[in-house]
């Protein structure tokens, strides 16, 4: 039987994140992706160029459309653009039972903000609690802790041991943007912290790999791996398309980090 998944989040008209980069993911791993895009977005490589949400009461209905019909094995939540959207989403899931990758998608790469005021504090207070895993990399933790980002391996595990306090089963902190000898993300659970570690690939194109790693895993989850083994598989295949992608040439700026 084909697992299924569905992503919450929203849509890049570029091509290389959101909605687009976690189906993408999805597939790679032979999970039917199923969709609910919160917001619509005029993006390309260079950045942002504006947002428009999509009005909650639609949110809703995909939701509840494809929780309706299709066997939902995992869940990724990625941009969340008000906080009545947070609220409306962690409604229809509550009662569901299934595995939740959040990924807490606060900015863009050019440092734009993604979300209302107020969008944070609600993502804490309604999503946080429902994860399964969240999937912050170092400046969003600093959001969610009121803090400056983590820079040595032992002030990530610590800042992961943290978010943990606010609600979620486990936080997987992503170290892509640190400055540590190798690509390391620290995985705490109260049972403990993991250590991931991969060599860092030299590219341009990195468009998208936190929304393609954070679905990576929600698809490995949904074909039954356990978190730590979904997140292993998620961060080899990442590392192996953005090797794969490295010459590639897609867009004049920070291409997809997983074109195909």
């Amino acid at each position: 039987m084909t697992a299924v998944a569905l992503s919450i989040a929203g849509s890049d008209s570029g091509g290389g994140a959101g909605i687009q980069a976690d189906l993408a993911a999805f597939r790679a791993f032979g999970v039917f992706g199923t969709t609910a895009i919160t917001a619509v977005t005029a993006q390309n490589t260079r950045g942002i160029r504006a947002i428009h949400a999509v009005p909650p009461p639609v949110l809703a209905a995909q939701i509840e459309a494809v929780l309706d019909d299709f066997d939902v094995a995992a869940i990724k939540i990625g941009m969340v653009p008000s906080a009545e959207h947070a609220r409306i989403v962690a409604e229809l899931l509550a009662d569901r039972r299934l595995p939740v990758v959040l990924d807490p998608v606060m900015s863009a790469t050019t440092g734009r903000l993604l979300g209302e005021t107020g969008t944070f504090e609600a993502l804490k207070s309604h999503l946080l609690p429902l994860a399964t895993c969240l999937t912050p990399n170092l400046s969003e933790a600093a959001i969610l802790l009121n803090s400056t980002p983590a820079e040595s391996e032992a002030e990530m595990a610590e800042q992961a041991r943290a978010l943990l306090n606010l609600g979620p089963q486990a936080v997987l902190l992503k170290g892509g943007h640190g400055h540590l000898g190798e690509a390391v993300d620290i995985l705490a659970t109260r049972a403990g912290t993991g250590r991931f570690a991969s060599a860092w690939v030299r590219t341009p194109n990195l468009h998208g790999t936190g929304c393609a790693l954070s679905s990576a895993i929600a698809a490995n989850l949904a074909g039954g791996s356990t978190l730590t083994q979904a997140t292993q598989h998620a961060k080899q295949w990442l590392a192996g398309r953005l090797e794969a992608g490295i010459r590639l040439q897609i867009g004049q700026a920070s291409g997809p980090a997983v074109p195909f």
